[in-house]
């Protein structure tokens, strides 16, 4: 039965439940969510991250060029699904390095943010094997009181943690879902692993009636999802071909393959189509067949989904082209969850 974590233990002792899962059945199966269980990735990203950035930052004056950036690496790339922090990271490298990006900039009196503090952080939280998150923002924050940008980073972070579920409970699970988890229930141990913040995650799986398929959910509090699955099956004996992995992003894949077990992609764009064939791969699975049988057809498909270099780096690049590319899904999410909200359209 699952049991919510209360916020104390979350920031004291983040790995209890981890470190003190046992199984209760043959098969182990971990589950992304966003992207991968709910359809709300690019709402999440387009409607809520970048948008809540370029307002803490004002970078409205270069949105196209910010938006560009910011959604390769969070959605259409091998970075997709990529701790926030990480991805803020990546974006803002690639901002200072363009030089285009700079001109825009000059022009429009915009600075861009510096990458310093972000940086210090990253590995201030690898020195002290802690996860990417606002509890260990607070950490660094305590070791750092007068770095004021360190202050506007977690001011950030807690816009969007506070703005984003009024966006994610409206958009329910893809399609035949929860049939699924009936069906992997009754034969193994359901966790979720992801690099949303443990109170969101819990707050969908439950506001969907899900949860009661779930033992434990492993959010960005307790560190990524390599180590999730590192620490669960350091305590549990699962063998590596009973333990898989269902995921949305290169960085599921990575993280199931570092510690020796199966994935089973769910492909952006398709991800209805991946749950309706997920059934009969799955019974493969509990057969013992999946490793050998389907496992490599569907990684090498899953492969070529997400890219692996970005537009602005061909020789070909025009930007307002490379905008315009994704300006509909925009649109459209805009249209539907925040009509008033603010929205470059060229």
């Amino acid at each position: 039965m699952f049991e919510r974590i209360s916020k104390e233990d979350l920031k004291n002792c983040p790995e209890f439940q981890m470190k003190n899962f046992r199984p209760g059945k043959k098969f182990l199966v971990a589950i992304d969510t966003d992207g991968c269980v709910t359809d709300n990735m690019n709402g999440k990203q387009m409607l809520v991250f970048h948008p809540q950035y370029m307002e803490f930052y004002q970078l409205w004056d270069i949105e196209s060029y910010f938006r560009e950036v910011a959604e390769y690496y969070s959605l259409f790339s091998i970075h997709r699904g990529c701790n926030r922090f990480t991805a803020i990271y990546l974006t803002l490298e690639t901002l200072h390095r363009r030089q285009d990006v700079k001109s825009a900039a000059r022009q429009t009196h915009t600075k861009i943010p510096s990458i310093e503090p972000i940086n210090k952080y990253i590995e201030f939280c690898n020195n002290k094997s802690l996860g990417l998150g606002n509890s260990s923002l607070e950490v660094f924050l305590g070791e750092n009181p007068m770095d004021l940008r360190v202050y506007k980073l977690l001011g950030w972070s807690e816009a969007v943690n506070r703005s984003f579920p009024f966006i994610s409970m409206r958009i329910p699970p893809f399609e035949n879902v929860k049939k699924c988890l009936e069906m992997m229930y009754n034969v193994a141990d359901i966790i979720v692993v992801s690099q949303t913040p443990y109170d969101d995650l819990v707050d969908y799986w439950e506001f969907h009636d899900l949860l009661r398929y779930v033992r434990i959910i492993c959010g960005q509090e307790m560190g990524s999802k390599s180590h999730h699955l590192k620490v669960i099956k350091e305590n549990s004996g699962y063998l590596d071909n009973n333990v898989l992995m269902i995921g949305d992003s290169s960085g599921d894949l990575k993280a199931i393959k570092e510690n020796k077990g199966c994935f089973y992609p769910i492909f952006p764009g398709k991800e209805n189509d991946s749950w309706q064939r997920f059934p009969g791969a799955f019974m493969t699975f509990i057969e013992g067949n999946y490793a050998t049988h389907m496992e490599k057809k569907l990684i090498d498909e899953f492969s070529k989904v997400l890219l692996t270099s970005p537009a602005w780096e061909k020789p070909d690049y025009d930007h307002l082209q490379a905008y315009k590319e994704k300006q509909e899904i925009r649109r459209a999410l805009y249209e539907k969850l925040n009509p008033g909200g603010n929205l470059l359209i060229v």
